[in-house]
């Protein structure tokens, strides 16, 4: 008899050495955490103006500020809700630690500026030596760097989170393709979401998790069973799921 393929948490990435984390996103029944394929489509913009969806939006958010004190996420979801081009002073909440990994880079320095005048501590994650970043931190001394000569090392960066900023616990609200390679390198220990009244569709449309697909049998160690935590029926047919994610996946063999 064939013993079963199991892929283990790697050692040393346990959550007594790096923060433990939550993936916590709104998404539609059908799993799409945007409205369509083009970055002019989004969800914080677009599902507010959709009858039978805006009435119970708001919960959303109250959920996300009553949650997402430590936090990350990415330029590319920075720029898509427009903060690039944002001109009037954010209020200023000191509650806020945002981890914002950004390699191309997706901010520009208005974006960056933006961050630091909004949140208590602002750090950008980067491999980029000219990010604006750079030039923005010696005006305001609450936005840092952490930099990676070659890519963003995600087991690393979670590690330092918790070891040299004292974060023990990160909310993840970043888009399909990064939220992908956090589960598959078992970095996501659970999982949040908001389920709106909506079908959105669209094999480009982004969803929960993107990334690659797999390709083999042998990748079936990749997926993540969840364990159910709660399950709450909110206002205005929307749900609140949470589950425990099962970084240790076992795949029995073939009978």
């Amino acid at each position: 008899m064939s013993s079963p393929q199991v892929n283990p948490t790697p050692p040393g990435l346990g959550k007594t050495a790096r923060a433990e984390t939550t993936l916590f996103l709104l998404m539609s029944v059908d799993g799409k955490i945007t409205s369509g394929e083009s970055d002019t489509l989004d969800s914080d913009r677009d599902w507010r103006r959709i009858r039978g969806v805006k009435e119970g939006l708001h919960q959303y958010y109250q959920i996300e500020y009553s949650i997402a004190v430590n936090s990350l996420s990415t330029g590319r979801v920075m720029e898509k809700i427009g903060l690039n081009s944002r001109t009037e002073t954010p209020e200023k909440d000191e509650r806020l630690t945002f981890f914002i990994i950004d390699r191309k880079p997706h901010l520009n320095e208005n974006g960056v500026r933006y961050l630091a005048q909004w949140v208590g501590r602002l750090c950008i994650v980067t491999n980029n030596p000219s990010h604006p970043v750079f030039s923005v931190r010696s005006v305001h001394d609450n936005a840092e760097v952490i930099f990676y000569p070659e890519d963003v090392n995600l087991a690393d960066l979670l590690i330092k989170v918790r070891q040299q900023y004292g974060i023990e616990h990160l909310i993840i609200e970043s888009g399909g393709t990064l939220n992908a390679t956090l589960v598959r390198q078992g970095l996501v220990d659970h999982v949040m979401i908001v389920v709106a009244p909506l079908l959105v569709g669209g094999r480009a449309t982004s969803s929960l998790i993107d990334g690659r697909s797999l390709q083999s049998e042998e990748e079936l160690v990749d997926l993540k069973a969840l364990r159910l935590v709660r399950c709450e029926v909110l206002e205005h047919s929307y749900l609140r799921l949470e589950y425990d994610v099962i970084n240790e996946t076992v795949v029995d063999p073939k009978v």
